[in-house]
């Protein structure tokens, strides 16, 4: 039976994994976390042969992204299976060559991407499955030309990239595109065109909305009238040749938006020429750099229009010289918004006020949005001056990007009603206390990336309205008392990067409604005590990256204890050494705690009750946290219920243990890259109920029999997603890896070694009842024996039976001693009887075994008389007494019992007691009268007779079923019934 279980298991094995072919392991792809195996990415891959890249996703894959790796060609029918694949990105390869029927049966495919590869040419119709495709690049390729009719198919294509390659016939894209009725934007932007002309045959489809043909060669436009007339935006910037005359004749009235940067347009020109609407040109780089040529394009745009909505005059190397008080006062009323970035504006307190918009009075009043970004201004004046005149409606104003090193008191009392302000990447280092003086409706103030130094408690008075204020990257070291006094409002503050080291004890008054704080890049050591009151019920990010922040001692109060609301919390890499002690309970308080981040830091001791209190916890990063020889301590993770992502890479963890991870029951994704353990005990990961995503690259699994069920696991596991685990290493020194090392040794004969434990095992459970019911009481018996043999005793008592100590051994109950003590002890002992007894009270030897007593008192005299009553039948010890007794009797064939019934005992009673039912239906047996019946004291004289002629007789008998001897009665079939007539004795005449 066993060779033929040998033969069958291997059809069993093989069966099962015939069950487990849909492997949720992928050589070359990862599945991005909460697709449901809908989005994969392949990245960075060495193989270069497409298919096996795929080899194993499974057909219901909708999003796919195939990106750096060294693919060259894309053969016929490589992506069949993928029926309904939606989106496909084969970007950043080095393909060169398509087959024709490469995307066959792609019928949903919707999103192509083909950028930047190396593909110099594609027949007619790579393209031709792809029916409801509406988005297409081939952005970055080689492209010289396109075949004729090689976007025929795609019917409903919306989008088309065709940037960057070397194209130059513009009349093959008209062509292939011309019957695209659903076309909305091409863009040809870096190819090597030089003219739109084109064939009168063909035009561009109606639908397009977009054109962009930036960075060509243009000079000459080159089409008929009609051909941009269904154009809305349109790019030609970047075409250093092309002339103004080139849009003549041509029909630009549905044009929304033209941009012209760095053209050798003549906008005046454009605008006499041509019927495009004088707001949708963009002049950005137009060479407007001479006030005559701004003044003629004021002059010109006030004829074709009373207002505009956006004026854009950006890098046109306007000076102030040019930008004089009465410049643009030409220019029809600007309603919207004006650009002057990238110009060669400066700070000039005398001739000029341009933050004050001197330059805009009387007839831009009106004005929303204002841009001086990327200009040369050094300093904001004040604004609070007779010939400055408010601007009421304007809303955004963005200084970014220049060179102001101070700003003024009252630099823009003439906005009182801004909402946005922008003063970053400047190298602001004086902030007047004043100079944001009546901004009450400001929203957004932007002073990041600048070189202030001190804040002061009237600095930000009147920003009642300030929800965002960004003061990262500056040199801020302390926050003085009352400084955000007045921003009630505020939702968001940025103290990132600056040299705080710590907040005076009201420094963060006033912040009733903040919900992030970010303080990373400081130089706080300790986390100030004041975050306890200000935001107990609003703050819900902070961030603590980045600091000095270290605890010597393993208990300090949490610092968190009131922040009962905070979802994000941030303390990694903390400099120079990192977060050395984690301290006892110190997130307490932070119950509905979502994100945790420790990553970067050098901890040496973790409390095991670390995280008790963080029961809401979704994600953890551990990431380089922890000393390379600090163990994980058991139960850490014990609370964390509630845990989706854990990140440990890199985190110093030898080993991984259930008591350590066993309670993250609902953990989704394990990242333990990087660590040093040699193996993965599977009952714990086995624990780990919902997990869908582990990565366990570079770890220095063992490849040996510990991890033979990983190996197993990792490759037919239908549940968790094993990163790239067909590319994990053997230890050094191992060929293999770990996906593929030789796991039979392991198994050697083990289908007999399988069989004959399982035969045996279900023998022992199916006998082990039978025998601890049957032989309970002999087993246990001869275990005793056994013991009594081993120190030489049974030997003795064979030996010395004839010189017995004792000539009886009572076995009785402590409940019936006193019938022991007052009836059976002065009878036998007294009264001329001179019987010696043995009773286990008064002989047993103090300090030795109780069951070396019993086997002593037994084996050392000739009989053993049993006072039996219901207690008697109760008492384990006195079962094991007449259990040595009845062996005597019955093995030995030695008459050495005597039973004596101190009360009735019924049959049900007598049912479980085996051996003494036995010695009952081959014994007489004797029965207290008691003092009831007739005539007591006789039937008692006649008890004690009886009882003392039994014991005079001698030990050995011939046949366990002879009768007794002298003056006995054989019973057969008794009835143990209440009456005294049934009562027992060696007289039959009584």
């Amino acid at each position: 039976m066993a060779s033929g279980y040998r033969k069958l298991l291997p059809l069993a094995v093989a069966l099962i994994a015939a069950q487990m072919v849909a492997t949720y392991t992928y050589k070359n792809c990862i599945e991005e976390m909460g697709s449901e195996k809908r989005s994969f990415r392949c990245m960075n891959r060495r193989d270069a042969n497409i298919s096996a890249i795929l080899d194993g996703l499974p057909k219901s894959v909708l999003n796919l992204t195939i990106m750096d790796n060294p693919i060259r060609h894309i053969p016929d029918k490589t992506f069949t299976r993928f029926e309904n694949l939606q989106r496909l990105r084969l970007d950043c390869n080095r393909l060169n060559a398509i087959d024709d029927n490469a995307f066959h049966n792609l019928n949903h495919l919707q999103y192509l991407s083909l950028s930047f590869n190396h593909i110099y040419q594609l027949s007619s119709s790579p393209f031709k499955s792809l029916h409801n495709l509406t988005f297409l690049s081939l952005r970055g390729n080689k492209l010289k030309q396109l075949p004729e009719g090689i976007f025929s198919a795609l019917l409903k294509l919306e989008t088309l990239v065709l940037e960057k390659n070397l194209l130059t016939n513009f009349t093959r894209i008209v062509e292939s595109v011309f019957n695209l009725k659903k076309l909305q934007t091409l863009k040809l932007c870096q190819n090597n065109f030089t003219s739109l002309c084109h064939s009168n045959n063909v035009s561009l489809p109606k639908s397009l909305d977009e054109l962009h043909i930036c960075k060509n060669n243009l000079s000459t436009l080159g089409c008929h009238h009609s051909f941009l007339g269904y154009v809305r935006i349109l790019d030609l910037s970047y075409n250093s040749q092309l002339p103004a005359m080139a849009f003549q004749d041509l029909d630009l009235a549905n044009i929304n938006y033209l941009n012209l940067r760095s053209t050798s347009v003549n906008v005046a020109t454009l605008l006499n020429i041509s019927n495009i609407g004088v707001h949708h040109v963009d002049f950005t780089g137009t060479g407007l750099s001479d006030t005559g040529l701004l003044i003629e394009l004021c002059k010109l745009l006030s004829r074709k229009a009373k207002s505009i909505p956006n004026l854009r005059l950006g890098n046109n190397g306007i000076s102030n010289s040019n930008l004089r008080k009465d410049t643009l006062s030409y220019c029809p009323k600007i309603t919207v918004s004006l650009d002057l970035s990238h110009n060669n504006l400066k700070s000039s307190e005398k001739n000029n006020y341009l933050n004050c918009f001197v330059f805009l009075q009387n007839s831009h009043n009106h004005l929303k949005t204002i841009s001086y970004e990327h200009n040369h201004l050094t300093t904001l004046y004040s604004c609070k001056t007779k010939q400055v005149l408010p601007f009421y409606k304007m809303e955004e104003v963005t200084f970014r990007y220049n060179r102001i090193l101070v700003v003024r008191a009252d630099a823009f009392s003439h906005t009182p009603n801004l909402k946005t302000l922008k003063l970053n990447i400047n190298t602001i280092a004086f902030l007047d206390h004043k100079a944001l003086k009546g901004l009450t409706k400001l929203e957004t103030l932007r002073l990041d990336n600048n070189l202030l130094t001190d804040l002061y408690i009237d600095t930000f008075e009147d920003l009642f309205a300030l929800k965002t204020l960004n003061l990262r990257n500056n040199r801020i070291a302390v926050i003085f008392n009352g400084t955000f006094l007045s921003l009630g409002n505020l939702t968001i503050l940025d103290l990132g990067g600056n040299k705080i080291t710590h907040f005076d004890v009201s420094g963060l008054e006033g912040l009733k409604s903040l919900s992030n704080f970010y303080l990373d890049g400081n130089c706080l050591k300790r986390i100030e005590t004041c975050l306890h009151f200000v935001f107990r019920d609003t703050l819900r990010v902070l961030d603590l990256e980045r600091n000095q922040i270290r605890f010597p001692k393993k208990r300090v109060s949490s610092p968190f204890v009131n922040l009962s609301q905070l979802k994000d919390l941030k303390l990694g890499g903390q400099v120079p050494h990192g977060i050395t002690v984690l301290p006892y309970a110190f997130f307490r308080g932070l119950q509905n705690l979502t994100s945790l981040y420790l990553s970067n830091n050098q901890i040496s001791y973790i409390p095991p009750d670390a995280f008790d209190d963080l029961t809401g916890l979704n994600f953890l990063t551990l990431e380089k946290c922890c000393d390379v020889n600090m163990p994980l301590p058991s139960g850490v993770f014990k609370n964390l219920r509630n845990l989706s992502i854990l990140v440990l890479e890199n985190a110093g963890i030898q080993n991984f243990s259930k008591k350590v991870f066993g309670n993250l029951t609902k953990l989704n994704r394990l990242q333990l890259n990087h660590n040093g353990m040699q193996s993965i005990d599977m009952q714990t990961l086995e624990s780990l109920y919902n997990l869908c995503y582990l990565d366990i690259r570079n770890l220095p699994l063992s490849c040996t029999c510990s991890n033979r069920l990983l190996q197993n696991w990792t490759l037919h596991n239908p549940d968790v997603q094993v990163v790239y685990v067909y590319d994990l290493p053997c230890q050094q020194g191992e060929k293999d890896n770990f996906c593929n090392f030789d796991t039979k040794v392991c198994f050697i004969d083990l289908e007999g070694y399988l069989f004959l434990s399982t035969a045996l095992v279900t023998a022992l459970f199916t006998t082990f009842p039978l025998l601890y019911v049957k032989l309970y009481w002999k087993l246990k018996y001869s275990y005793y024996v056994f013991c009594s043999w081993f120190g030489d005793q049974w030997r003795r008592f064979k030996e010395e039976e004839e010189n017995c100590t004792y000539d009886a051994f009572i076995s009785y109950n402590s409940n019936d001693e006193q019938w022991v003590m007052e009836q059976l002890l002065p009878n036998l002992e007294g009264n001329g009887s001179c019987f010696k007894l043995c009773l286990h009270h008064r002989d047993f030897e103090p300090g030795r075994d109780i069951v070396d007593n019993i086997v002593t008192a037994v084996y050392g005299s000739r009989k053993t008389i049993c006072v039996v009553s219901r207690n008697f039948l109760q008492s384990e010890w006195c079962s094991l007494e007449i259990q040595l007794a009845s062996y005597r009797l019955f093995d030995e064939h030695r008459d050495v019992l005597l039973l004596v019934f101190l009360e009735p005992i019924t049959e049900h009673q007598m049912s479980s007691y085996h051996r003494m039912r036995k010695v009952m239906l081959k014994k007489t047996y004797l029965r207290w009268p008691g003092s009831g019946g007739i005539n007591p004291v006789q039937a008692q004289e006649l008890f004690w007779k009886q009882l003392r002629k039994a014991m005079r007789t001698g030990s050995k008998v011939e046949t366990e079923d002879d009768d007794i001897g002298e003056g006995g009665v054989t019973l057969d079939n008794c009835d143990f019934g209440d009456s005294d007539t049934q009562t027992l004795i060696a007289d039959e005449n009584f």
